[in-house]
């Protein structure tokens, strides 16, 4: 029986531009072969697409603004399979939107204006309860107060808890969120919260130790790139190391990676193979350009998998 897992978080219009590389400061840039266009994103809603796509039974709450932008973003997570009865407009707001910058090497620099993402409530969150989810997902792309009314209605209804600690904020009340299931940051985002960059295993096991001090998780799973991921469970730490591919664009790696770990976690409750699963996810997503539209489904995970094994035999014969 497949598992309901509740989205609490944001949904944007991403402005996506390939350029050769980000300007410097005062520098106008002539992208003669780079591109532009507009595609859903936001990190909630890249996440509900990732479990709809997986398979998973998802109920998606976000905030979307009064423009013609809602009624887009809002028929597409339908046709994802995505269940929409929760999501909400703000009238006189904007929806949300990103402008993402794309190197040609994949990296990526992105501003994010919330718009009505910002204007997302505690008294919004709930009604969405009422879905009966077997797990809660949240970001900190919406307000402090919408995240932490999620989370105390989660630990009374005894649902488990799964943070993408995404974007980081240093005066953040972690302590707050209650006891979670997983609290993953990334390299970045986990220099945020602890003083410590994660660059190899020494330095992420201090910041995975800080963080166990910072909030009450089960799994604090540390997001590397292409140097893989990082597991501690209070006890051992665990190294998983990225799948090799080329990427292309990084953009909503992060997003896919954990939605993809909650998923296989929630299912089986094994986090070493739900771990190993989300590295596929972000490894087939940064090879494709976008957010939202570089999202695998279970079968090309499934079917990534499979080729990678039976290399790896050809290669020990």
């Amino acid at each position: 029986m497949k598992k309901r897992i509740l989205v609490v978080s944001s949904a944007n219009i991403d402005f996506v531009q390939q350029v050769e590389r980000v300007p410097y400061a005062g520098e106008t840039v002539l992208e003669a072969e780079g591109t532009y266009e507009y595609l859903p994103g936001g990190k909630g809603a890249n996440s509900a697409i990732t479990f709809a796509r997986l398979g998973g039974d998802c109920v998606f709450t976000c905030k979307l603004g009064s423009d013609q932008n809602a009624g887009k973003l809002k028929s597409l997570y339908k046709a994802e399979g995505i269940d929409t009865r929760f999501i909400y407009e703000e009238p006189g707001r904007l929806t949300g939107l990103a402008s993402i910058m794309v190197e040609k090497t994949g990296k990526n620099r992105i501003i994010v204006y919330p718009g009505s993402n910002a204007a997302l409530t505690k008294e919004d969150i709930e009604e969405p309860f009422n879905c009966y989810p077997d797990a809660l997902f949240v970001q900190f792309e919406i307000p402090d107060e919408a995240v932490l009314e999620a989370c105390r209605i989660a630990r009374i209804k005894e649902i488990p808890i799964f943070v993408d600690a995404a974007p980081a904020r240093a005066d953040f009340p972690l302590k707050e969120l209650g006891s979670v299931e997983i609290f993953s940051p990334n390299e970045s985002e986990c220099q945020t919260y602890t003083g410590i960059l994660p660059v190899d295993e020494t330095s992420a096991l201090r910041a995975a130790i800080r963080l166990s001090g910072m909030v009450e998780a089960k799994y604090i799973v540390i997001k590397m790139g292409s140097a893989g991921a990082f597991l501690y469970d209070g006890e051992e730490y665990y190294v998983f190391p990225a799948e090799n591919v080329k990427p292309v664009d990084t953009t909503a790696a992060g997003d896919v990676f954990t939605a993809a770990m909650t998923y296989s976690y929630v299912q089986n409750g094994n986090i070493h193979s739900a771990i190993r699963m989300a590295n596929i996810a972000a490894a087939i997503s940064v090879t494709r350009p976008g957010a939202s539209t570089s999202i695998p489904t279970l079968a090309e995970i499934m079917e990534f998998r499979n080729s990678a094994e039976a290399n790896l035999e050809d290669a020990e014969e």
